[in-house]
């Protein structure tokens, strides 16, 4: 017994040794556990009839974060955004087109503001490219950084983004809107 025992002693305060430690993961990223990165595609036309506005429902905590990237040919170009319109005869000079977004914690609105008269004012073609059809992928993402850390990621850079959350362009889920 008297051999037993310091074996015994020797294995219960190695369990506590070993137990201990002091490493605090700092150099791993924070993982906010009730928001994950999630993408959307909403497609739909700006009108007077929509107030210029396109809505979706979401469903965030008020602490994260919306990003809104608008679709241009084969690339996706970040929200707020200004359009310079070309002069034309017979329409004002020095249109300017913006589109914005808001958003809350179960809404987004994406909207056109304009120097002028949006529904009188432009050409066809303008018509076409900035109003009709549009898509707008709304990114959801954790609105805190790594921990101790300033966010590493551009926001303004879509490609970014999606490398930064690891996101899986094959998921996103497509919505019809206004």
């Amino acid at each position: 017994m008297k051999k037993f025992f310091p074996l015994l002693l020797l294995a219960f305060v190695s369990l506590f040794i070993f137990s201990c430690d002091d490493n605090d993961n700092n150099d791993v990223p924070y993982q906010d556990n009730d928001t994950y990165p999630i993408m959307r595609d909403a497609t739909g036309s700006f009108s007077s009839s929509n107030s210029f506005t396109l809505s979706m429902d979401i469903s965030i905590q008020s602490s994260d974060v919306v990003l809104v990237y608008r679709k241009v040919g084969s690339y996706w170009q970040s929200v707020p955004k200004t359009y310079y319109l070309d002069d034309v005869q017979n329409l004002p000079t020095g249109r300017e087109l913006d589109y914005n977004f808001n958003f809350n914690s179960s809404e987004v609105n994406i909207s056109t503001a304009a120097n002028f008269n949006q529904s009188t004012q432009m050409t066809s073609a303008e018509t076409s490219q900035y109003l009709t059809n549009q898509t707008f992928r709304i990114v959801l993402v954790p609105a805190s950084p790594a921990k101790g850390a300033a966010a590493t990621v551009d926001y303004s850079d879509y490609n970014a983004v999606v490398k930064y959350y690891n996101l899986d362009e094959s998921k996103v889920i497509k919505t019809k809107v206004n």
